[in-house]
């Protein structure tokens, strides 16, 4: 059983990329604890996949990267939750894998418009909504990439540095209004968008599969990957009452990654 945290029962919840991955095990976590959900996704297969297995949740296909496709996301979450208590902006994308010279720019913008320009998109029209909630959290995915540098991955490490400068200016911003704003920065969390990144680097400098995988996990402390339910079990205590005094925080789940 999901231990709850004391998590307010009937919360609204947004989770934006929340048909898989570390969205959906976010968004199922959430959901058992009582809170009342709503996912986007650009997938319309994992949409309905969700409203399938849990037809309560409120689904919208969205493109975060689209400021028109985001606007009427809102439109369907006051329509059907009312309002908003939590938002956590998840989506994202891994992007290109290369040297900065032989980037494709549009690749580079495409990184950009949706790790970061999608979290503001999201949280410019969240806040309204927040500031009506008694118990209102904003938390943004970011990435050990956001702390560290990550040779060959540029536009995707820089999206997820400028996502912790959003996040811990908003907590200055709007922490007079109780909102509540923090990153999460996983690491090398198991799965499917792992091994492919793992596999673009092993193609991108000439080694193996197994050989980056084992360079990988030899750069964690604790050895092991982290999981996506890792993730979502730190989200929602940030959202419970045992989260109330912490904002502004960036916060790295990833058994401690010492260098990418």
């Amino acid at each position: 059983m999901i231990e709850t945290m004391g998590l307010k029962p009937g919360l609204r919840v947004l989770v934006t990329a929340g048909g898989g991955g570390i969205g959906r095990v976010i968004a199922e976590t959430f959901a058992a604890a009582g809170a009342q959900m709503h996912v986007c996704d650009v997938s319309e297969a994992a949409l309905a996949d969700c409203k399938s297995n849990f037809p309560d949740w409120v689904v919208t296909h969205c493109d975060v990267s689209d400021e028109g496709k985001v606007t009427t996301l809102f439109e369907d979450i006051q329509t059907h939750l009312g309002g908003l208590d939590v938002l956590i902006n998840n989506a994202g994308i891994a992007g290109p894998t290369g040297g900065i010279d032989e980037l494709d720019t549009q690749e580079w913008r495409n990184t950009i418009d949706v790790n970061l320009n999608g979290q503001f998109y999201c949280a410019r029209l969240a806040v309204p909504l927040l500031k009506q909630s008694n118990n209102a959290s904003i938390i943004g995915i970011s990435s050990v990439a956001g702390r560290l540098g990550y040779a060959w991955r540029t536009p995707y490490a820089a999206s997820k540095w400028a996502i912790i400068g959003l996040i811990k200016s908003l907590a200055i911003e709007l922490g007079p209004e109780g909102i509540r704003v923090n990153a999460l920065l996983p690491g090398i969390v198991e799965g499917p968008r792992i091994e492919k990144v793992i596999a673009a680097r092993a193609e991108a400098t000439g080694v193996s599969y197994e050989e980056m995988e084992h360079e990988y996990i030899n750069k964690v402390s604790l050895r092991r990957m982290v999981s996506a339910q890792d993730i979502a079990n730190q989200a929602m205590y940030l959202c419970s009452p045992l989260g109330a005094g912490i904002s502004g925080q960036a916060i790295s789940i990833c058994g401690n990654v010492e260098v990418l």
